[in-house]
């Protein structure tokens, strides 16, 4: 699964670029709560970044089970946290309203999916 770790590894070096912008560039054009909507949208990206290298070296998961892992979190991903860049960048709010909470939702399919993934695990890992 090169690709999918070639994707975590560009979307982290974009969440690297994305927090020091936030916190060097955007600290004096943007509100606090803005700011920190910023800081949430990085720090969730990074998370699943990381969780998505995890994913792309373990080998407890099917090939089925990886894609479909990487799929949800690169989309709930580009959806949760790029809306709320865009939001911070100047696209109104209520124009794209339900675009957050639907990448929040695919997150958390994505959490779900792994864990039912891990129970359903044939394959026994070391303790």
């Amino acid at each position: 699964m090169n690709k999918y770790l070639a994707v975590s590894s560009f979307l982290g070096a974009i969440t690297i670029v994305l927090g020091a912008f936030g916190a060097h560039a955007l600290k004096s054009a943007l509100t606090q709560d803005q700011l920190l909507s910023f800081e949430t949208a990085v720090r969730y990206q990074m998370y699943h970044v990381i969780v998505l290298l995890f994913v792309n070296i373990y080998n407890g998961f099917t090939e089925h089970q990886q894609k479909w892992i990487n799929g949800f979190f690169i989309t709930g991903i580009l959806l949760f946290s790029g809306s709320i860049y865009a939001i911070t960048f100047g696209v109104p709010a209520k124009a794209i309203w339900f675009i957050t909470p639907l990448g929040g939702i695919l997150l958390i399919l994505g959490w779900i999916y792994m864990g039912q993934s891990f129970l359903s695990s044939k394959k026994k890992i070391n303790k």
